[in-house]
């Protein structure tokens, strides 16, 4: 059973890779631009969102841009792995500094100088999304997986970017807190900043979808699907494994067992804001508004403009088996 599901994962990671044949004449679909605004550096969830996004053949991303945390650590981070990835023609922004004194990736990153980094480092985030959005040709996609400063500011800099816009993002709680709690929680990506995730979740955006706690807070991979990511020897997921096995026991729940990382992931919360970017197939839709509290809750508010918010799942396990063949195919072309 076991030689037959990875078989099974393997044909189907080839599957998502592979070009259409001389029988099959069909001309590929348009790959969906997107700019990461992320607070890699924390929470490993955003590491393997970027590299998720990396091994993505519907998706052309444009722009890496670090916010809410110290933006050269962050920038290290995104560097190094782009440079593992071969996709240094993507520029990472760096966006706006917050005291935090977490850093729990250091070590993955410590040797690496970042001012060797081949591709381009912007200084500026703000103007770099903004530059982004208004010189497109056509609408971007907007996946954002962290407390939001940096977007805040740039939606007060130049509010018609939301106009050129389309929102997929992690934030929030409708009716499941951390860990399938059957209540509500504030969610770290709202509760750390409310004020720019009111400005998120209140722009005017080309559409917006949002994955709260009801559905993030649910993937973890494990078993099977978790020891083919573990034992991969693709370059990206062994830099993402190699992270992982650093960050993870210096988190006091990972430390207390020493065979959390050999069995499985941490919770993979932002890895389904990039699902959302591409499809909704697999998860059941709510359209509210809400109100972000200064607690950082996110109260459903019919009056405050609406979101569709994936509050539940259709299949969890159709999602964590998606996951697990896109992470084993090779890296997208550019």
């Amino acid at each position: 059973m076991r030689t037959l599901f990875r078989s099974v994962l393997l044909l189907l990671a080839a599957a998502l890779a592979a070009p259409a044949t001389a029988a099959e004449p069909r001309s590929p679909a348009p790959r969906i631009p997107v700019i990461l605004d992320t607070d890699i550096g924390d929470d490993i969830d955003d590491t393997w969102a970027l590299v998720l996004l990396l091994k993505s053949p519907e998706v052309d991303l444009r722009l890496v841009v670090t916010d809410y945390g110290d933006s050269g650590y962050q920038a290290q981070i995104v560097a190094r792995l782009l440079q593992i990835a071969g996709r240094t023609d993507i520029p990472i922004a760096r966006g706006l500094s917050q005291a935090r004194t977490d850093r729990s990736q250091e070590e993955w990153i410590r040797s690496y100088d970042l001012a060797k980094y081949p591709g381009r480092v912007l200084p500026d985030g703000v103007r770099a999304i903004v530059d982004a959005a208004m010189a497109a040709s056509e609408p971007l996609t907007l996946v954002a997986i962290g407390p939001c400063p940096t977007l805040a500011a740039a939606l007060e800099r130049e509010p018609r970017i939301a106009g050129k816009l389309r929102l997929a993002g992690m934030y929030g709680s409708i009716h499941v807190g951390y860990g399938g709690k059957p209540s509500a929680d504030p969610e770290w990506n709202v509760k750390a900043n409310p004020a720019a995730a009111r400005a998120l979740l209140t722009a005017p955006w080309l559409d917006a979808v949002v994955t709260p706690l009801d559905t993030c807070g649910l993937v973890q991979l494990k078993g099977e699907r978790y020891g083919l990511i573990r034992d991969s020897q693709d370059p990206l997921v062994r830099a993402l494994i190699e992270n992982y096995r650093l960050w993870c026991p210096r988190k006091d729940w990972c430390a207390k067992d020493s065979e959390y990382v050999a069995s499985k992931s941490s919770t993979l919360f932002d890895t389904v804001a990039v699902y959302l970017a591409m499809s909704r197939d697999l998860v059941t839709l709510e359209t509210t508004g809400v109100r972000v509290t200064e607690e950082g809750m996110t109260v459903a508010d019919p009056a405050a403009r609406p979101v569709v918010w994936a509050t539940g799942w259709k299949s969890l396990d159709g999602f964590e088996e998606w996951l697990t063949a896109r992470l084993m195919a090779p890296a997208a072309r550019r």
